[in-house]
This record gives C-alpha cells, sequence and structure tokens, in this order.
C-alpha cells in the first residue's frame, strides 16, 4: 500500500514553513490521539502517520530531500538527511517520536498537570486574600453602620509602578528558560516540566531590582477602607472586598479582603438567630395585682407591656418585630420578654406584720375576705411609701 503524501496527512500545501507545520501537526496529533478517539480503532495508525509525516517535514534537511524525491528519499539506501548515504532513518521507527509528540504534549495534557502551553511562562502571581476580625456592638448590629478600618496590607510600589525594577524598566526575558518559565527534562517517552528555578516560572528576570521594594513589585503599608456593614448581621457574618487584599507580585492581580463580623455580648439582650430575649424585673405588687411595665427595646426606645395579674416568674411574653432586622430584607425577628418577680427585702415590722396577716388568710383558705384584700391593699401601700 503507497503511502501518503506527506503535506495531505498534515493538511496543508506544499511549501509550508515551519509554524504553519508545527500548528497543523499539533492541530492533527490532538485530533487523533488514541485517548480522545477511543471509540475508534483506525486512530492509532492515523496517529502515527500524523507523526511521521511530522518528523520528517520539521527538519529542514529531511524535508528538503522529501521535496526533492518524496518518499523514495527514505527508501534503499538513500539516506536522510538531503539524500546523505547511510543516514538510515526511517520515520515513525526511531526515538525521534518522543521529540516530535513533546512538541504537542502541552497542548494535549497540559490543562491537566495546571501547564500554560509550550512557551507560555506563568501569570504574574496573584496576591494573597486577607482576613479582617471586625467586632461590633449589638446596636451597630441592628441599624446597621459605614465604619472606617485599617488594614496593614501589602500595596504596588508607586517607585516602580510595580515592575520590581529600578525606575520602572522593563523586566529580561529569563536566560534559564528563555521566558517559558518552565524548564523541561527528557525522561524516555515523557517529558518533565517544572517551574523554573530562576525567574519562579515568571519568564522573566529584573537586572537591577527597584531599591524601594527590593524587586518584589509590592510594599508594606496600611490602608484605611471604609467598609458598609448592613443591618441584621450577626457573629461569622463574612463582607468580602474584592481587590482590597494584598497586591500581586510584580504587578499581579491583588487579592480579596474578607471581613468577619464578631457581635459583642450585650448587657440586656441575648440574641438567636433574629429573636432577642431579656430578663425584666417585676414587682411583686404588678405580678400579684397586675399592671403595666415599660422595657427598653434594641432601637433605643421603650414599650410598654400590659401584665396580667397573678404572673409568675419564668412567663415569657411577646413583642412581635421588635427584634433584629432580616439580613438582606429578610423578615425581622420578635423580642421575648421574661418575667422575673422581685421579692421585697429590708421589710418594716408593720410590712411584715401585714404578711403574717397575708400568710394566715392564705392558710384558712378564704382569698375572697374584705379584711384580707384590705390588708393587702395597705401593704402594698406601705411598700410604696
Amino acid at each position: 500500500m503507497s503511502k501518503r503524501d506527506y503535506y495531505d496527512v498534515l493538511g496543508i500545501k506544499k511549501g509550508a514553513d515551519a509554524d504553519e507545520i508545527k500548528k497543523a501537526y499539533r492541530r492533527k496529533a490532538k485530533e487523533l490521539h488514541p485517548d480522545r478517539n477511543a471509540d475508534n480503532p483506525e486512530s492509532e495508525g492515523q496517529f502515527k502517520e500524523v507523526n511521521e509525516a511530522y518528523e520528517v517535514l520539521k527538519d529542514a534537511d529531511k524535508k528538503a530531500a522529501y521535496d526533492r524525491f518524496g518518499h523514495a528519499a527514505f527508501e534503499g539506501g538513500m539516506g536522510g538527511g538531503g539524500g546523505r548515504p547511510g543516514g538510515g532513518f526511517h520515520p515513525g521507527q526511531n526515538g525521534d517520536f518522543a521529540s516530535a509528540f513533546s512538541d504537542v504534549f502541552d497542548d494535549l495534557f497540559g490543562d491537566f498537570m495546571g501547564g500554560g502551553g509550550r512557551g507560555g511562562r506563568q501569570r504574574a502571581a496573584r496576591g494573597a486574600d486577607l482576613r479582617y476580625n471586625l467586632r461590633v456592638t449589638l446596636e451597630d448590629a441592628f441599624s446597621g453602620l459605614q465604619k472606617t478600618i485599617n488594614v496593614p496590607t501589602s500595596v504596588q510600589c508607586d517607585a516602580c509602578d510595580g515592575s520590581g525594577a529600578e525606575g520602572g524598566a522593563e523586566p529580561t526575558t529569563c536566560p534559564t528558560c528563555s521566558g517559558m518559565g518552565k524548564v523541561r527534562a527528557q525522561q524516555g517517552f515523557f517529558t518533565v516540566e517544572r517551574t523554573c528555578p530562576t525567574c519562579s516560572g515568571l519568564g522573566q528576570i529584573i537586572k537591577n531590582p527597584c531599591t524601594k521594594c527590593g524587586g518584589n513589585g509590592r510594599i508594606q503599608k496600611e490602608r484605611a477602607l471604609s467598609v458598609n456593614i448592613p443591618a441584621g448581621v450577626e457573629t461569622g457574618t463574612r463582607i468580602r472586598l474584592a481587590g482590597e487584599g494584598e497586591a500581586g507580585m510584580r504587578g499581579g492581580p491583588p487579592g480579596d479582603l474578607y471581613i468577619f463580623i464578631e457581635v459583642a455580648p450585650h448587657d440586656i439582650f441575648e440574641r438567636d438567630g433574629n429573636n432577642l430575649f431579656c430578663r425584666v424585673p417585676v414587682a411583686l405588687t404588678a405580678a400579684a395585682l397586675g399592671g403595666d411595665i415599660e422595657v427598653p427595646t434594641i432601637d433605643g426606645g421603650r414599650s410598654r407591656v400590659k401584665i396580667p395579674a397573678g404572673s409568675q416568674s419564668g412567663r415569657q411574653m411577646r413583642l412581635r418585630s421588635k427584634g433584629m432586622p432580616g439580613l438582606r430584607g429578610g423578615p425581622s425577628g420578635d423580642m421575648f420578654i421574661e418575667l422575673a418577680v422581685e421579692t421585697p427585702v429590708n421589710l418594716t415590722s408593720r410590712q411584715k406584720e401585714l404578711l403574717r396577716e397575708f400568710e394566715n388568710l392564705s392558710e384558712e383558705n378564704n382569698p375572697e375576705s374584705s379584711t384580707f384584700f384590705k390588708s393587702v391593699k395597705n401593704f402594698w401601700d406601705s411598700m410604696k411609701g
């Protein structure tokens, strides 16, 4: 079976230059690689045919011989290398296949190995993200606020505009990796690729580092930032400020700043989600006879609450929508009041006498006696006085 023309195999015209040949080979190799054509048994043979064609056409001497004699240039006694005898070149049958395949290695597997393709250096390193812990009061969490914070961070050096070179001069190509940012070592069929140790993968070096930043392109500085704290935040709420983290190395993009909120404990209120709880002391008279009391609210105001007669310590009462606002427009919580009935202390002799009379009447189980109610009233009046 006669061989196909190498130019037809790669899908290019005769006389194509080296760049056109390489691009055509990469395109065909990716298209026909067996790993991408598991359901096509013919792909392996086609893949080998593409590599054979590229092995000849990428070499200037072999290409000249092929252009002059065709496939006959590599058959019989006519060796490779422009017709020089004894070359003994047989396309696709020697170790040059690994060299050919390495040209497309990055294109085929670069995405899986994190590479940027042959000849592509790493992009400038992105700056690190920063965390800032911010403590606010419960009142601030209720109303929201605009707060200015001071963040120590790395910022772009103004002397070199972040380039790291003295006077803002352009960096030069790294001589070790020729600007690729990576160095390669051939190990049999495979090509092992590592970050260039000279330029740390940037592909460029700085001959005259900036004296202010030492070639890093950034300096340490404290920045004042204005932060909007929305109403309804709670401990653990995270606020992201994009691009306000550390500056990247040598002009790289900045990271982000994450602000973590902590709501300080309150003297009166306890928080559970959007609900607020508070314990309110109630006089014995108000608990027994009923009445109205005023309780503070988180917005700084006061609300009047009616206490039913006979209320006991621990009884809860709810004020709807008097809790914390919902974050980002959610529903507001409620405020729960727990009554704490206070026992009078430092009683006078008359007060003690009235309490004993109250106790005796209670033992007689006659709470509706007019004498009892009169005594109780006199007792409360004396306490108030």
